[in-house]
């Protein structure tokens, strides 16, 4: 599972952009400094010897040798860079294609999508050391060729999400090749979704595999895509988040995509946290926002990892928020988060900034601005990856500030409890809402903090967003934002 979440590092360019070159040098060197840290599960016992990114960054693979004498080889695939919803959505299901690259003597049947992918992996080529110009099949034969011939080499095809679902093509693709030295093969995938229909099953589970698991989160969405996503439209058990109307519709939109194909996981299944013990405690309101958080964090990397007691990898640079939130080109912008290295680099959009001072904490940074225009969101990058973008993230180019709610206090209470309200770019005469109801008792404290009362709601056992509007701006919602009605 390590070696699988190392795979997303380096996932997003540069927003201000960078060259496939770069980037790709970029993902090796974090990936190596990693693999080289004895403090991970891989004990520092693995070298890189492969990495390709496919065209545009769709999905990346990296082959990594074990250097304490087991002869063992890993393949790993990333999936696509993408949000949630876009992994649901990523993969063209409707249609089905013939799979010839498996082998098999009989005709096997994949979605077009995971067809796609599988297409992009095998023919992208490295354009960097420690392998440049050469596909994976060559790396892999290459680092065979000089293997030692005992033990016999083991291959293992792994990867977490749509990165588990390539392996599960690759693996049967590699298989059917002809090698220097005959090597075994393994498959461990973590949080897969299905790539094909039951006659590539079939086909699949005949390969005589060292290992095949299906290493899966039991209240992970994404494996249930395409077999039985429907149904997770009955999550989660107490303490919930359950599922709204809008999530079910949105789970049975998805699920049609199929057009009436039938897809069938292949391999063994080994299901972890059965009794939904590890959960994001903070989403779990009955809203459409907090099941679509929880079901990041039950398919999250960091999860996985945690549920099979590997220790954390390390994770890229976070910003949490930036002071202050508007100004002029030149202007001094102190951005604070987490990760932050000697050689991060920020982005202000699509803007460089080419002043800054990073603390040697690693949770500061001292920012000149650049040029540039607009709302934007101010990103760090390094060796680990790019920072997310976050609403408290946001520099107006001239103002006035975004308007963003970062917390509520108290989170629940009766119709009239006086609320106070965080964030950023508050300001005297802004208005709050409690769901659709404006609260008529609002105090302007700072441009980070207003006290609100609760309204009357129609149904006062709820939970709403609430929203602060100064001017034309209102803050977008979000978990952080959520308050639940306990009655009058």
């Amino acid at each position: 599972m390590t070696l699988a979440a190392l795979a997303a590092t380096g996932a997003t360019p540069r927003p201000s952009g960078e060259t496939p070159e770069h980037q790709t040098e970029r993902i090796i060197t974090g990936i190596d400094a990693q693999l080289s840290d004895p403090s991970l599960a891989t004990q520092g016992a693995w070298k890189l010897v492969w990495l390709a990114l496919s065209e545009a960054n769709a999905n990346m693979a990296y082959i990594a040798q074990n250097t304490n004498g087991s002869n063992e080889f890993a393949v790993v695939a990333r999936g696509t860079d993408a949000d949630l919803t876009d992994i649901l959505e990523d993969l063209e299901v409707g249609t089905v294609v013939p799979f010839p690259e498996s082998g098999s003597p009989k005709p096997i049947a994949v979605s077009k999508g995971a067809m796609d992918a599988f297409k992009r992996v095998v023919n992208a080529r490295s354009i960097a050391s420690p392998s440049p110009n050469v596909t994976l099949a060559q790396a892999l034969a290459t680092v065979l060729k000089s293997a030692p011939s005992s033990p016999q080499p083991t291959v293992y095809l792994t990867g977490h999400s749509l990165g588990g679902c390539i392996a599960t093509m690759l693996a049967p693709y590699l298989q059917a090749q002809t090698w220097p030295k005959q090597p075994k093969f393994a498959v461990i995938t973590y949080a897969a979704p299905t790539a094909g229909l039951q006659s590539f099953v079939d086909y699949f589970d005949s390969v005589p595999w060292v290992m095949d698991e299906r290493q899966n989160n039991a209240y992970d969405l994404v494996p249930h895509a395409w077999a039985d996503l429907n149904t997770t439209a009955g999550w989660y058990p107490t303490p919930g988040p359950q599922a709204t109307e809008e999530v079910k519709l949105l789970i049975g939109a998805i699920s049609k995509r199929t057009k009436g194909n039938v897809y069938v996981q292949p391999g063994t299944l080994c299901l972890m946290n059965t009794g939904y013990t590890s959960l994001a405690k903070n989403l779990v309101n009955k809203t459409t926002q907090d099941f679509l958080g929880q079901v990041a964090f039950q398919h999250a990397n960091s999860t996985y990892l945690d549920l099979v007691g590997a220790p954390a990898v390390p994770s890229g640079p976070v910003v949490t928020d930036v002071t202050p939130t508007f100004g002029a080109p030149g202007a001094t912008v102190t951005i604070n988060g987490t990760g932050f290295s000697p050689d991060s680099v920020v982005d202000f959009g699509h803007f460089a900034c080419t002043k800054r001072d990073i603390d040697p904490s690693g949770i500061r940074i001292t920012a000149q601005v650049p040029n540039g225009t607009g709302v934007v969101h101010v990103r760090v990058t390094n060796t680990l990856g790019t920072s997310p973008a976050v609403a408290m993230g946001q520099f107006a180019y001239g103002g006035p500030a975004p308007v963003v709610v970062s917390a509520v206090s108290p989170t629940s209470g009766k119709v009239g409890t006086p609320v106070t309200i965080s964030g950023s770019g508050f300001a005297d005469g802004a208005t709050v809402h409690f769901k659709d109801k404006a609260s008529d008792s609002v105090k302007f404290v700072s441009t980070g903090q207003i006290t609100a009362t609760a309204p009357g709601q129609l149904d006062d056992h709820q939970t709403v967003n609430i929203t602060v509007t100064v001017g034309k701006a209102t803050s977008p919602t979000s978990p952080a934002d959520e308050f639940t009605y306990t009655g009058r």
